[in-house]
């Protein structure tokens, strides 16, 4: 599918948007807020992380989730789960933790990190040892150790879907020199190869710019989403993520 050329006023738009929406006012309400409000490389990887990964739905009801989890951890997350203290907290049963994942999901999810720990001790290192310097590898790395953890359904089994939380944390973790985003892995990962957190409204945004045609959340169009952004932002091309952020802040500003 060829998509079509990006219209200059979507353009000028989003370079405005961009400028205007990547601030320390971003954080406020956004689970990015979380990894600002710890200390220590590997315990903002990890919190970062588990944030991402229960960033769906709505904001009103994740938001709690995640500072319940930073709360019982003390702050903590990353000594939390390398000493598997978590198991007393999220023990493995059925009961609901947050929509589709129950405790015990979160106990598997968990455990898993955990392992991860272990090995490498820290999510960088894991990272840095089979990244290649690429997102998209990346993301696989991440869906594949947790696949072979077990039915883990906190992450996605493969990089079929969008991914959109792990390509979120990957912004989180690559992109520096912004007030927003850590920059922890910017020497691992070319932040020119990240890829954007696409979902239905991002979609639709998308589509209404002009910027893709297709109307399927999966990797290939997210790919395809910041092939076009790179267009206008050669050298970081999520600074789109913000943009769009700003365009849908501003319902869709007339074109």
């Amino acid at each position: 599918m060829t998509d079509t050329v990006i219209p200059e006023e979507s353009r000028a738009l989003l370079i405005r948007y961009a400028a205007e929406y990547e601030t320390a006012e971003f954080l406020e309400g956004d689970p990015s807020w979380f990894m600002h409000q710890v200390n220590g490389a590997r315990n903002r990887e990890v919190t970062a992380f588990v944030a991402s990964c229960l960033s769906y739905g709505s904001r009103k009801q994740f938001m709690p989730k995640i500072a319940w989890l930073v709360d019982r951890a003390c702050g903590d997350l990353y000594e939390w789960i390398l000493s598997g203290k978590f198991a007393e907290d999220v023990p493995a049963c059925g009961k609901c933790f947050y929509r589709l994942y129950d405790f015990r999901q979160m106990n598997l999810f968990l455990g898993r990190l955990q392992q991860m720990l272990q090995q490498y001790g820290t999510m960088g290192c894991y990272v840095g040892s089979a990244s290649q310097g690429n997102a998209l590898q990346t993301v696989e790395n991440i869906c594949r150790w947790f696949a072979e953890g077990g039915d883990c359904i906190v992450v996605p089994k493969n990089a079929v879907s969008s991914c959109k939380r792990i390509c979120m944390f990957l912004r989180w973790m690559v992109r520096s020199n912004s007030p927003v985003d850590l920059g922890l892995w910017a020497d691992a990962i070319d932040r020119r190869t990240l890829i954007m957190p696409l979902d239905t409204h991002v979609l639709q945004q998308s589509v209404r710019l002009g910027l893709l045609k297709s109307k399927t959340a999966t990797m290939s169009t997210a790919l395809r989403l910041t092939g076009k952004l790179a267009e206008i932002f050669p050298d970081d091309p999520l600074k789109g993520d913000f943009a769009l952020f700003g365009y849908g802040v501003n319902k869709g500003e007339s074109l």
